[in-house]
């Protein structure tokens, strides 16, 4: 009984795990990898026709894009998800299988100028489109006869719409393991869906590490916040440009803008126009509004039992085609605009950054998690100036990043999580899915728990009998990053800055401890900043 790992290990993207137990390779997840790849995105470290089943988490591409490969290149296997994950992924594989042929075409286009060779697309629409002829569905906390052996469960993960932690029983040579594989764990108090399933006990978990050095800003009200960055923008004449995940975070995107609407909180125009400008987008909310029974948070279930549609007010469109895409950039009229990708690594947000970035008037709102690598991130990082479309664009725009806005577990959360885990106390918490910074770092952190724990590095190999490291791993050189241009601020920096926001969340959990505590905490850092600025 065998754990591999073959992605997002000391990485934020390419989830992909897997468990070898009687024979059968079972993998969980098959992500592809964003933003600076570590990895090519075009060859798996194992053959495609050695799979047996993989369960997959959630519909993020980071989680289950490379799924349409894998049958291109031969499984004949069986993908189990939860109902809803599969629904969203029938939209979501498409639409990245589109994204793989646009840019290889593109790139052959240029390549017939220099005499590259010819490039092929990771997989077709054609390859994406299969998909559903190997996938069996399950709801929540359904108890699956996987294999000889294996019995998994899926429970909320409370991340995205049908995303799940995975419990799975596994038995070998007459001795049961119970491996639970987080997957992405969601921030408590989202709207729509449910906060995350606490899970008591295994005998090993896989967990993720996104925002584990870090805890979100506390947001008062996320409507008020949102509200107050539209409203200025507006008021001054600009548009609010908001990169935003196509499946879920455009969604709670719509819930709040309702809500802003509904309580007319944009004082310099109530009724400002709000464009999806994305396909996907469109697509997916469509089913954010179908059979929900088993995903809804309570207030969201209590919207629809009054008829209210969660995501729909007045001055919404839906935009369809590229010229209508393109037309919004002609408009002068103020308006929010949400595009997809949420990491500004493709698609037609690209087009809205550089028709928006270079106007002071207007605002860039990021709303997500931005991997290294990527030009979210590097806008983030304070960037003065981008290359787009071969052309050179001063950043003069604007730019929030609405941090109180998370589909991820943030460190304290994180922490809360890991710490249910008592009956039974794991023999090894393995941390995954998190930056090489962050995941040895929250590492760490877990084992201050009392538990041991290590962050495994890409192709290591973990006995699970013995309790062994029986191949040892490595971690891939780091490319360069996928865009141009220079970065006001460093690693460092950036780093002293998350620590920052640490001690800032440890002050306001302090409120109503005794003075004598308050207050020597309070010299405490006195000292350190004294001796800092000495």
């Amino acid at each position: 009984m065998k754990l591999s790992f073959f992605g997002a290990d000391q990485c934020v993207t390419g989830s992909c795990h897997c468990l070898d137990v009687n024979g059968k390779r079972i993998l969980v997840d098959c992500g592809l990898q964003q933003g600076r790849d570590e990895v090519s995105n075009a060859e798996f470290p194992f053959a495609a026709n050695s799979v047996d089943y993989v369960l997959v988490t959630h519909a993020h591409i980071d989680h289950s894009g490379r799924i349409p490969m894998l049958i291109k290149q031969g499984f004949q296997g069986r993908i189990l998800t939860t109902r809803l994950t599969a629904d969203l992924l029938d939209v979501m594989l498409l639409d990245s299988a589109h994204i793989q042929e646009q840019d290889a075409e593109w790139k052959n286009r240029k390549g017939e100028r220099s005499g590259a060779p010819h490039v092929e697309p990771l997989y077709t629409i054609e390859d994406a489109a299969r998909v559903r002829e190997f996938m069996t569905t399950c709801e929540y906390n359904q108890e699956i006869d996987l294999c000889e052996g294996v019995k998994v469960r899926f429970v909320d993960a409370g991340h995205l719409l049908g995303s799940a932690s995975i419990i799975l029983d596994a038995t070998e040579h007459g001795e049961t393991k119970r491996i639970v594989f987080s997957g992405d764990i969601g921030n408590i108090k989202q709207p729509i869906i449910q906060d995350p399933t606490a899970i008591d006990g295994a005998d090993y978990v896989v967990m993720e590490s996104t925002y584990g050095d870090r805890n979100h800003t506390e947001v008062w009200s996320y409507t008020d916040d949102l509200a107050e960055i539209i409203d200025k923008t507006i008021a001054r004449g600009g548009n609010v440009i908001i990169p935003s995940f196509a499946v879920g975070r455009t969604q709670e995107l719509l819930y709040f803008i309702r809500e802003i609407k509904d309580q007319g909180l944009v004082k310099s125009n109530p009724d400002f126009p709000v464009y999806i400008d994305s396909p996907l987008a469109k697509k997916a909310t469509t089913i954010f509004t179908g059979d929900l029974r088993g995903y809804l948070d309570d207030e969201a279930l209590a919207l629809v039992r009054d008829g209210t549609h969660m995501f729909n007010f007045t001055n919404l469109r839906m935009t369809e085609t590229s010229e209508e895409s393109k037309a919004l950039n002609m408009d002068a009229t103020p308006k929010v605009i949400i595009s997809a990708s949420g990491m500004c690594d493709a698609g037609r947000i690209r087009h809205h950054l550089k028709h928006n970035l270079w106007r002071r008037e207007c605002t860039v709102v990021f709303v997500g998690f931005q991997g290294e690598g990527t030009l979210g991130r590097h806008l983030l990082d304070g960037a003065d100036h981008v290359k787009m479309f071969g052309e050179e664009i001063a950043v003069n725009a604007e730019i929030v990043n609405f941090k109180g806005l998370s589909s991820h577990a943030d460190r304290d959360h994180l922490l809360s999580w890991i710490k249910n885990f008592q009956a039974p106390k794991p023999q090894h918490v393995f941390v995954v899915h998190g930056d090489r910074e962050v995941a040895p770092f929250f590492a760490k952190s877990v084992a201050s728990l009392g538990f041991e724990t290590h962050a495994p590095q890409y192709t290591e190999v973990y006995d699970l009998l013995t309790g062994k490291i029986v191949e040892t791993g490595y971690l891939p050189e780091r490319k360069s990053k996928s865009f141009d241009g220079k970065s006001r601020t460093t690693p460092a920096y950036e780093r002293l800055v998350a620590v920052g926001e640490m001690v800032m969340a440890a002050i306001k959990r302090s409120r109503g401890r005794d003075n004598k505590s308050l207050a020597a905490f309070a010299d405490q850092l006195r000292k350190l900043l004294d001796k800092w600025e000495s």
